[in-house]
């Protein structure tokens, strides 16, 4: 008898979930997806790189530098006199630390960059969820899940409010070092 009663309230309880669960509209998003496809993602890794593109030529450049001093000591170490090579040695480690001084620099600052830029793109985005939440009337949309029914993603939308979004306000451009 108890078991009927649990079983019959059970029931009903689920009943009037479903009925509740039929008026309620659910989206997901794939937020890393929108930093990857979106217009101002897009933007702003054009941006970063263009910002940052001198000082990796620089770096490069150094690189290239420091392989033909360490191929030269390799090589010809021998024909040169003990001070001339202990000289050149010294080249090459100064070479070497100011090459991972400057590595270690630009990694930090893009990393700074790219973190700007992305909690732009980051607020933008938000914003468009928001619209788009608004717009079709939905009263929840998660971001990232295990599993999401493709019915109930709403990744594309968002891109494409983002894509039609007029920026208003520029972020200004942050020259490197």
């Amino acid at each position: 008898m108890k078991t009927m009663i649990k079983a019959a309230m059970l029931a009903v309880l689920l009943g009037a979930g479903a009925v509740q669960a039929a008026d309620f509209k659910v989206g997901v998003v794939d937020t890393e997806r929108v930093l990857r496809e979106s217009v101002p993602a897009m933007k702003a890794e054009k941006r970063i790189e263009k910002e940052f593109s001198g000082r990796d030529q620089e770096i490069k450049a150094l690189m290239k530098q420091t392989k033909e001093l360490q191929s030269l000591l390799e090589k010809e170490g021998s024909k040169f006199s003990d001070a001339d090579h202990r000289n050149k040695e010294r080249e090459l480690a100064a070479m070497n630390a100011n090459l991972q001084r400057m590595q270690r620099e630009f990694r930090e600052d893009l990393n700074l960059r790219k973190n700007e830029e992305l909690a732009v793109v980051l607020d933008r985005a938000n914003k468009a969820v928001q619209v788009v939440a608004e717009t079709e009337k939905y009263d929840l949309i998660l971001q990232e899940a295990v599993y999401r029914n493709p019915k109930i993603d709403i990744t594309d939308k968002v891109i494409k409010q983002l894509a039609v979004e007029k920026a208003d306000a520029k972020p200004e451009a942050k020259t490197a070092k």
